[in-house]
């Protein structure tokens, strides 16, 4: 056998093996993910149900005969054990049945899947915002970090991080809806109805997130690139004859990124929560408002659908971003 034969053998060999690592990273990850969202389902079927006050009473009024509320305990399931009631309601979850309404009579799941797709579209609206901004800014703001220009950039992201989301929603309101009148204070349009409509009236409530997670984020990007620059091989980039901005962009942004990726995790799950006030401000019809809804009523079936599609949501988004930073740091392939 040649020598490029047996080299080209023990390449193949190293990446086979480096796939497998990666694969198996990979699938111990979905495992851990399946098993967080098992967990996470008992502890709020558990919580909620142990709430003080009847549910039926609560739906019929305290003037109802016992045998209405018993018909309705009867219908609804809530005559059963509790543990039999978890898995009725786990499974039909699982499979897209989440019951139906208390309040309304109608299934929760078509209620909670049309105000998923707009908080969806509003979430991702914001995050996209926010990583527009911080990657940038806060890259910027770390090379030029002893110059005006960056000392100004750091002291607009710590402005932007003290301000909570419905003071950020109120003021853009009164900006660019009543003062300027450029843009509506609220509303929904889908898109298919007119994507225009639906575009001004996305924008302000999507810049209410945006603006404020991408202020955060900036910060951590700026202490991630700084971080960075004082590496060895970036000295090395740059005794080589690369100029800083160079040597920052082949070498350092790579690695700059991986705890960028690993808080941008934890900003979605904070988005997610700045949604439900977002919504409220807006009056968009998302899954915030529609929890707003199910509690006033005491519609506990809807408010465990509800609760228990953002806790899926925030650990999906957090598997992803698990399996992203895998992707580009090797090292967490073997140690984790």
């Amino acid at each position: 056998m040649s020598t490029a034969s047996v080299s080209t053998d023990a390449v193949g060999s190293a990446g086979r093996g480096a796939g497998g690592v990666l694969a198996v990273a990979v699938l111990r990850r979905i495992g851990v993910f399946v098993l967080t969202v098992l967990v996470a389902s008992l502890v709020v079927f558990a919580l909620l149900n142990v709430l003080p006050g009847d549910v039926a009473r609560a739906q019929l009024g305290m003037n109802a005969s016992d045998a209405d509320v018993a018909q309705f305990r009867a219908e609804h399931g809530l005559d059963r054990p509790l543990p039999v009631q978890y898995l009725g309601w786990i499974t039909g979850f699982l499979t897209g049945d989440m019951g139906t309404s208390y309040s309304s009579r109608t299934p929760v799941a078509l209620q909670v899947f049309d105000a998923l797709q707009v908080s969806l579209i509003l979430v991702g609206a914001g995050i996209l915002i926010a990583v527009l901004i911080a990657l940038p800014l806060g890259t910027l703001a770390a090379v030029r970090q002893n110059r005006p220009d960056g000392a100004l950039l750091s002291a607009l992201s710590q402005v932007g991080i003290a301000v909570p989301n419905f003071l950020a929603g109120l003021l853009l309101i009164s900006i660019f809806a009543v003062g300027l009148g450029w843009l509506p204070s609220g509303g929904w349009t889908a898109p298919a109805e007119g994507f225009g409509d639906f575009l001004r009236q996305l924008t302000l409530p999507a810049l209410a997130l945006g603006l404020v997670r991408g202020a955060i984020l900036s910060r951590y990007t700026r202490a991630a690139v700084l971080e960075v620059m004082r590496e060895d091989f970036m000295r090395t980039a740059r005794a080589k004859g690369l100029m800083p901005a160079a040597a920052l962009r082949r070498h350092g942004l790579r690695n700059a990124l991986v705890p960028v990726v690993t808080v941008t995790s934890v900003e979605f799950s904070a988005l997610v929560i700045g949604a439900v006030v977002i919504e409220t401000v807006f009056v968009i019809p998302g899954l915030g408002s529609l929890l707003m809804r199910a509690v006033d009523n005491r519609d506990l079936i809807q408010v465990q659908a509800i609760v228990m599609c953002v806790v899926v949501l925030v650990l999906l988004v957090n598997l992803l971003v698990d399996i992203t930073r895998t992707l580009i740091d090797p090292r967490l392939r073997s140690t984790r």
